[in-house]
C-alpha cells in the first residue's frame, strides 16, 4: 500500500498529537477500510475542555470526578481521531488498526462497521453548533485519509447515527452536514 504523505507507513496523521490508546485490534484480514464515522462526544455532558476525553479513551477516567464518570469509566472506547472545539487533533489508533468506536452497527448490510470504518469524534453535542475550526479540521483530515484510503468516498462519510439508528443520534442536529467537503 502507498501512504500519503499525511500519514506514514504506521497508520498515523502526521499533523495529529499521538495519544496512543490501548482500546483497540487487529482488523479483519485483508480489510479494505472504505468507511468513515463522524461521532460527537464531550465529558461530562454537554461540557469542554480539560482532559476528560483523553482520560476516557486512555482507561484512565477517574469515576469519583464526576457523577457521570461512574456510569462509563469502565468502558473500553476509542476513536481514531478526536477535534477539539478549538481544532486541536489528537490520534489514539493508527488507521491500520480497529478503534472501538461505532459499537453494534451496520452499514448497507455490512455489520461491524469497525471492522472496515475509522471514527471520528468531534468535541460536541447533539444539539450545539461545531466551531469553524472544528469544520476546518474535519475537512483537512478527510481530504488527507481519502488520499490514502480512496475507498472512502463521499457517500461512505457518515454520523453514527446512521449505522446505529434508534442507539446512537451523533453527530445530531446541530451538524451542519453542508459544510463537509
Amino acid at each position: 500500500m502507498t501512504f500519503h504523505s499525511a500519514i506514514d507507513a504506521d497508520g498515523w496523521l502526521l499533523t495529529a498529537q499521538r495519544h496512543l490508546s490501548p482500546n483497540y485490534d487487529q482488523r479483519p484480514l485483508n480489510t479494505v477500510i472504505d468507511l468513515l464515522v463522524i461521532h460527537n462526544i464531550s465529558l461530562p455532558p454537554g461540557e469542554f475542555g480539560g482532559n476528560w476525553i483523553d482520560d476516557f479513551f486512555l482507561n484512565r477516567l477517574d469515576p469519583a470526578a464526576h457523577s457521570y464518570f461512574v456510569t462509563i469509566a469502565q468502558l473500553r472506547v476509542s476513536a481514531h481521531l478526536l477535534i477539539c472545539r478549538d481544532g486541536t487533533l489528537i490520534q489514539y489508533v493508527p488507521f491500520m488498526q480497529r478503534a472501538w468506536h461505532a459499537g453494534k452497527s451496520c452499514f448497507q448490510g455490512r455489520e461491524r462497521c469497525n471492522d472496515y470504518s475509522i471514527g471520528i469524534e468531534l468535541e460536541g453535542t447533539d444539539d450545539m453548533p461545531f466551531t469553524d475550526e472544528q469544520y476546518q479540521t474535519l475537512n483537512t483530515s478527510i481530504v488527507q485519509l481519502r488520499s490514502t484510503y480512496s475507498a472512502i468516498t463521499s457517500e461512505r462519510i457518515v454520523g453514527h447515527s446512521d449505522i446505529a439508528p434508534g442507539r446512537k443520534t451523533d453527530p445530531g442536529a446541530a451538524f451542519d452536514w453542508a459544510r463537509v467537503h
